[in-house]
């Protein structure tokens, strides 16, 4: 493992290369004022809207920040339990046409995700130094534990942007 664990190679280099905070519980913790800040500012409404043609409903980015954060989660316990087998990747946009998510409320997604989050926080706070350094196979990328914690915060935050970026302008 390299000295960070914020020094991930590959896809996820864009992920955590976004994230300043030195310590897991520290990244965890700042992102908590942003969440707070975010969620409440979309109503039912605006939680429809789309960019583009073809690009995600806000409803759809927020179930795909839940789907992934759970997939993030559960790659960072097999790999702290020393899981040997090759964890399989998984294809967002997949998991996002089959979602059901404009279907739902913006309160139950909303509900939803910081039910996941906070099982993340506590679910990584229950991992001692040893277990975060574990290793493991997810696709073709080789990573810790800690970095998948690293991971899904960097995943938040490069989608906050995007929402602010692309669906927050018009």
């Amino acid at each position: 493992m390299t000295d960070s664990p914020t020094n991930v190679q590959g896809y996820f280099k864009r992920y955590t290369d976004l994230v300043n905070e030195t310590t897991l519980a520290s990244a965890f913790t700042a992102q908590s004022t942003v969440i707070k800040e975010l969620l409440p500012k979309i109503t039912e409404e605006k939680s429809t809207f789309a960019y583009a043609e073809g690009k995600w409903t806000i409803k759809e980015v927020l179930q795909h920040l839940i789907d992934a954060e759970r997939v993030f989660a559960f790659r960072a316990l097999c790999f702290s339990r020393k899981e040997a087998a090759t964890l399989p990747s998984f294809d967002e946009n997949d998991y996002a046409v089959n979602s059901n998510a404009n279907n739902r409320s913006w309160q139950n997604l909303v509900d939803e995700f910081l039910a996941v989050r906070r099982s993340t926080i506590l679910l990584f706070e229950s991992f001692d130094q040893q277990m975060l350094h574990c290793m493991g196979t997810a696709g073709s990328n080789i990573l810790s534990a800690e970095q998948l914690g690293y991971i899904t915060v960097g995943h938040f935050t490069h989608h906050s942007n995007v929402l602010a970026e692309r669906y927050f302008t018009v």
